[in-house]
């Protein structure tokens, strides 16, 4: 059963998108890193103010986090029951970056008005430079946990699709 779940992947993959449809579907609550980090004049909080708040979070009975931040990943890991990476080709996740240019959104405290070379930059390496963390800690902490992996957004639809009918426990 969904009860402490992790949403994670690269930028642009519609890991928050995924996260705000199942969120509607299990009535969890959600939480975004995004919105833990970033303040709205786009300065960041200090790493133990964050690492406070997260603890906070994954303490509670039930809840979604969307969200990477590698350096917390494995904190998050420890206390979930699921996980769902969405490992989703670049050029969808750049695409999926660019879409969002002059959004606003209810997983980033600001409307982005530009895409930044440096994020683009990011998105490019996700798949060398962060893959393979994850996948390396995926597998350290697999025991007892639900791991599941989309390599596309139409796998994430369909799974979604499937727990809306009831049949994925």
């Amino acid at each position: 059963m969904l009860q402490k779940v992790i949403v994670i992947g690269s930028p642009g993959a519609g890991k928050s998108t995924f996260s705000r449809k199942l969120r509607d579907l299990t009535e969890l609550p959600l939480y975004y890193l995004d919105m833990l980090w970033h303040r709205a004049d786009k300065t960041t909080i200090t790493k133990l103010e964050f690492d406070i708040h997260l603890k906070n979070i994954v303490l509670r009975d039930g809840w979604i986090i969307d969200g990477n931040y590698i350096r917390t990943l494995e904190m998050r890991l420890r206390y979930c029951d699921t996980v769902f990476l969405l490992d989703i080709p670049v050029d969808v996740c750049l695409s999926g970056a660019k879409s969002r240019i002059g959004k606003v959104r209810e997983d980033l405290p600001w409307c982005e008005t530009e895409f930044d070379s440096d994020f683009q930059q990011f998105i490019l390496d996700f798949p060398k430079e962060n893959l393979p963390k994850i996948y390396e800690l995926l597998e350290k902490y697999r025991e007892n946990k639900k791991v599941i992996i989309f390599k596309s957004r139409e796998e994430a639809e369909d799974y979604l699709r499937e727990l809306s009918f009831g049949f994925v426990p």
